[in-house]
């Protein structure tokens, strides 16, 4: 059977990211492949219907066709209530999914044996979330850009510059986590001229991140004495700390906040896998992306990103295009069987949980994808 690509409208609050650009729909329908749009999928992004149809994207007008003739639906964010009643056996789903904070989803993709991808847990034989490197590499210098607006002072922050001017500190970033994310925010903090602390607790990492920083950030090994110090100090706090697959640790602790200064602010990327600050126990949108807790600013937007959907939507687009020319030409058990990256990112398949952390985080039975597929994974 011909696969067809489903490319829909993204139904989440805020959510103005597209999941395939026409440039990439154009190469996979230049594979032989096809690819149906929801019309208006991409408008938010600034790519109109006939920029698909020029590629020869097939614009249909309502979600249910796409969901009906498609064999596998790409989308940016998880699906959502209203979508789930067009679930089935024989659906892919490829998506950021972020299930252990998604219970309910879960359990109707188990129920309805949907073969559900994640693309936050797709990593390859390096360590390298290769498709969620894209948004954390957007999110991390947008954290920064964020930063900076909230802490003017119309905006309730403190009235401080980040990079300062000549006779005047700069302003203090720390950052939580020297993934991908917060070393984008590490650089862009740094090109403003901000003073600049890296906390994590891996070694290596930090070393390289001195390396790559000519000694121009302060790096320090993460514990909760060392978070404690730093948080105390900061201006701007970023944390970006996440356990792929799983609920994203609480670092900072409610006392650790109230020793902060007034209108100094706080952006928790982690947010979309359930935030790494304790005082944070809401999400917030791009139309009303902060709140006040104990005189500090708390920004818990999930999806960054979408502050700059054109940009995000390349990104992700070109990030994800290989694995789903992969899928398209070769099915998915063979696609499976030879990009173990691809098949990492499996997180349920046949009714059953084949990521070992989701499982973990729900509490229920770990099934390996090689069982399920009839071959060893390499």
């Amino acid at each position: 059977m011909k696969t067809n690509f489903g490319i829909l409208k993204e139904l989440k609050e805020g959510e103005t990211r597209v999941a395939l650009t026409p440039d990439t729909v154009g190469m996979l329908i230049s594979e032989g492949l096809s690819v149906s749009v929801e019309s208006g999928a991409g408008s938010l992004s600034g790519f109109d219907d006939e920029q698909y149809e020029k590629v020869g994207a097939k614009i249909l007008q309502s979600a249910a066709e796409v969901w009906e003739k498609s064999n596998i639906i790409v989308k940016v964010k998880e699906p959502q209530k209203c979508e789930y009643q067009y679930f089935r056996e024989d659906l892919v789903i490829f998506s950021y999914l972020h299930l252990a904070v998604e219970e309910e989803l879960t359990r109707e993709l188990l129920k309805k044996k949907v073969c559900a991808i994640a693309s936050e847990a797709v990593e390859t034989q390096w360590g390298e979330l290769s498709l969620l490197r894209p948004m954390s590499e957007v999110a991390g210098r947008m954290s920064v850009q964020l930063g900076a607006r909230f802490l003017e002072k119309q905006n309730g922050g403190r009235g401080l510059l980040l990079g300062g001017v000549p006779g005047v500190a700069p302003a203090k970033v720390v950052i939580l986590g020297g993934g991908v994310a917060g070393s984008n925010a590490a650089q862009a903090a740094l090109g403003i001229g901000a003073d600049v602390s890296v906390l994590d607790v891996n070694s290596r990492r930090l070393s390289n991140l001195d390396m790559f920083f000519g000694g121009q950030i302060k790096t320090s090994y993460s514990n909760p004495s060392t978070i404690a110090n730093y948080v105390k100090d900061a201006d701007l706090l970023i944390t970006a700390v996440l356990n792929p697959s799983a609920r994203a640790p609480k670092l900072v602790s409610a006392d650790m906040v109230k020793s902060m200064k007034k209108g100094s602010v706080i952006i928790d990327i982690a947010i979309d896998q359930g935030g790494n600050v304790e005082t944070i126990d809401r999400v917030t949108t791009l139309e009303n992306p902060v709140f006040e807790k104990y005189g500090v600013i708390h920004c818990a937007v999930p999806n960054i990103p979408s502050y700059v959907p054109q940009t995000a939507s390349y990104a992700y687009s070109y990030a994800i295009l290989p694995y789903l020319k992969a899928l398209g030409e070769k099915g998915t058990f063979v696609a499976f069987k030879e990009d173990e990256a691809l098949s990492l990112g499996v997180s349920t398949f046949r009714g059953a949980v084949t990521n070992e952390a989701l499982a973990q985080s729900m509490g229920c039975e770990h099934t390996e994808i090689s069982v399920l597929v009839g071959f060893k994974i390499k």
